[in-house]
């Protein structure tokens, strides 16, 4: 009996192990995240955080305080990394006048968003990727322009991510093009980021994917007591609310309303972050932001953009939106000693991980389709290749219906599949990928003749 125990237990743990998914990190990106630097991170919040103010309406004349004189310190790192791009890098300041709105602009002001610019190599090739954080802060009153705010973790947090990832990936080649944006105007309704997105639509850029961070370098909140530098959450909408007349039909009919391009932008982003960074979980939330709250990324969803944002797992109110102050021996004021440069560290490897992979990737397949003629328990899916680029082959993508990520995987070199699962339980999507295995992001199918 003994010896039959044995062998079954053998037999169960041979099993196990031939179900093992072994993940596969591309050797140049594992490389480009062990570059990111805490100390680099925490050298770029201080410089900020000494500019007293980045209130939007504080001053723009002085060469050491306010919004301007930060713009320009943003501007000249990106400038210091363009000397090492081989000309591939370029930066500038992207500006628009505003007139008082009787609501947080209360006088003309001359708003600017600070752009670092890596060309894609492919010139057929004209996909954007972005990656953003807002350079302005605030204290208690939003229309305080002259009291010092500090904004170490909202969002100068964000802004180092940024000019982190500028600094590592403009010494590298990519196909497509990705800016790196530190908005202004956010505390003072998005304004930065509308200026930039409604841009984006009358130009027709054609954005694979925005980045937002904000908040993302504080390990503790208050109420709960939780210290964690382990997780950071991704919020993302799940449908677009473009998704009107014969598309929400379709997506009803599909049942899709959970499969909009911004949350397949979040399952995305949780698949390579934590494939690249060790110890950290990015979690997803199914709200496009915190409750009644929004940032950056939502004027690009609101035009159709995919766009999702990244945010600490546990905020603390006493160091956001505050007067610098203590009361009752309870220290308030978003300050650089409430930062966690370890986990600053791991959230801007994850994007940097993100911005690469899919920067390498080819373009998504084209006309994915499930074949739908007859009544079968298997699924055909088919599709044609990217326009441009060179895919090695596809990855084929299944989840169950109640599932929040792709639970297989399985790749081909052809552009049909027979699958042995029911479309009837269980989704189904198409990724591109490259010959060192980056995915593009994936596509689901929609049926044939539709």
């Amino acid at each position: 009996m003994t010896r039959i125990l044995v062998l079954i237990a053998l037999l169960v743990l041979q099993v196990f192990a031939s179900g093992q998914v072994i993940v596969q990190r591309d050797p140049l990106i594992r490389q480009l995240v062990n570059e990111v630097s805490a100390d680099s991170l925490r050298s770029y919040v201080s410089q900020m955080v000494s500019f007293g103010t980045r209130h939007t309406l504080s001053t723009q004349s002085r060469p050491d305080r306010g919004i301007g004189a930060a713009r320009n310190w943003v501007l000249q790192q990106f400038r210091r990394f363009a000397a090492h791009s081989g000309g591939r890098f370029t930066a500038f300041i992207d500006t628009v006048t505003l007139q008082p709105d009787g609501r947080r602009i209360d006088s003309p002001v001359l708003l600017g968003n600070v752009i670092g610019r890596l060309q894609g190599t492919d010139l057929t090739d004209p996909r954007v990727l972005i990656i953003s954080g807002h350079l302005d802060s605030r204290n208690s009153n939003e229309m305080d322009r002259l009291g010092d705010a500090p904004g170490a973790n909202d969002d100068a947090s964000g802004v180092a991510a940024v000019i982190e990832c500028a600094r590592i990936l403009s010494r590298r080649a990519f196909p497509i093009t990705i800016l790196f944006v530190a908005f202004s105007g956010e505390e003072q309704g998005l304004l930065g980021a509308h200026f930039m997105a409604e841009k984006a639509r009358k130009e027709k850029w054609q954005i694979e994917a925005v980045l937002n961070n904000d908040i993302m370098g504080s390990n503790n909140s208050n109420e709960t007591n939780i210290i964690d530098n382990t997780r950071i959450r991704v919020f993302s909408e799940g449908l677009s609310v473009l998704d009107t007349g014969r598309n929400a039909t379709t997506i009803r009919n599909l049942g899709l309303e959970n499969d909009g391009r911004a949350r397949q932008l979040a399952r995305y982003v949780k698949e390579i972050g934590e494939r690249y960074v060790d110890n950290l979980e990015v979690i997803m939330i199914y709200r496009n932001d915190r409750f009644l709250r929004g940032g950056d990324h939502t004027p690009f969803v609101l035009r159709g953009y995919p766009a999702v944002r990244f945010s600490e797992m546990n905020e603390n109110y006493r160091y956001q939106h505050q007067d610098v102050r203590t009361e009752q021996g309870t220290r308030y004021g978003d300050l650089l000693e409430f930062m966690d440069f370890e986990y600053l560290r791991k959230n801007t490897g994850m994007n940097l991980a993100n911005l690469a992979n899919l920067a390498s990737a080819p373009p998504m397949p084209r006309e994915v389709l499930v074949d739908t003629r007859r009544l079968t328990n298997s699924t055909t899916i088919s599709w044609n290749a990217p326009a441009s680029g060179r895919p090695k082959g596809y990855y084929i993508l299944v989840r169950e219906t109640t599932s929040p990520v792709w639970q297989k995987k399985i790749f081909t070199t052809d552009t049909r599949a027979e699958l042995p699962f029911s479309k009837d339980n269980y989704f189904f999507a198409v990724q591109s990928v490259s010959a060192e295995g980056n995915e593009s992001l994936p596509v689901m199918p929609v049926p044939a003749g539709r």
